[in-house]
């Protein structure tokens, strides 16, 4: 499995296995070009797209389980008819890590400028199941001026002692469309340059969001994160939190999945 992800190479590819345990529909696997994910957002929603344009999913159908190795994921599906048309993941309660001690740190791994931070704001560890550190920009020109490697990275995590599979950077500032952040992701480390979308950080994003109130309550369950735009491959990732009583209750991370391609591989 590692080496057709090698060889597909894209930001991760998904094996589809029968069940290993009765709360779940299918086991799943998710690979990376050079590792293995315990779970990922956008490789569960398109693989249950795929799903259901083979069958495997009936139409109508209204909740489907995938195993991951986190454990049991459920996402609920929305129809058009015979058509799959929307697909909320369900996620973890978030695991927040205590905020980076030098947030310059962060702006040296991105070779921006510590004025590109966003004031008053952490740099944070932050897991729904895959921890990814979290960096609020001031501007979304700040974003798109961003480059990490995987030698910055890997200076980043040893002198912060983070568990992170990748650096999450977004910015809060209105745009021309209706996103509530723009945002990019890069996990050098796991051999991805920049993902145009990623649905386990997005998540812990909502929460990040959530937590340190930059959105306001009636607005955490219809957030949009705009990602990949500045690699000219631009995705809607829908994200909803729930709270009770102000503290996070439920995450779901959503969106639409295009049919790019389908063919045979030989092995």
């Amino acid at each position: 499995m590692q080496a057709i992800a090698r060889e597909m190479n894209f930001s991760e590819t998904t094996f589809l296995l029968p069940p290993e345990r009765p709360d779940t529909d299918v086991r799943m696997r998710i690979f990376t070009v050079g590792t293995e994910l315990p779970m990922a957002g956008h490789p569960t929603v398109g693989s249950t797209f795929a799903l259901a344009r083979t069958g495997v999913i009936e139409p109508g159908r209204e909740r489907f389980v995938f195993g991951l190795g986190v454990g049991p994921t459920p996402v609920t599906l929305a129809w058009n008819g015979q058509d799959l048309s929307f697909v909320w993941m369900t996620q973890q309660a978030p695991v927040f890590g205590a905020p980076i001690a030098d947030p310059a740190a962060a702006a040296r791994l991105l070779a921006l400028a510590p004025g590109d931070l966003a004031p008053n704001l952490p740099v944070q560890e932050i897991s729904c199941g895959v921890p990814f550190v979290f960096v609020a920009l001031a501007t979304r020109a700040a974003v798109d001026r961003a480059v990490a490697t995987a030698e910055r990275f890997e200076a980043f995590a040893a002198a912060t002692s983070i568990k992170a599979h990748g650096v999450f950077l977004f910015s809060t500032e209105p745009g021309p469309d209706d996103a509530t952040v723009y945002s990019r992701m890069f996990a050098p480390e796991l051999g991805v340059v920049e993902d145009p979308a990623t649905g386990s950080a997005s998540g812990p994003l909502g929460c990040y969001l959530v937590r340190h109130r930059l959105v306001a309550p009636e607005q955490a369950s219809r957030m949009l994160s705009l990602q990949g735009a500045k690699m000219g491959r631009p995705s809607h990732v829908h994200i909803s939190i729930g709270t009770d009583g102000g503290a996070i209750a439920s995450v779901r991370v959503g969106g639409e999945s295009v049919l790019a391609g389908e063919g045979t591989l030989y092995l």
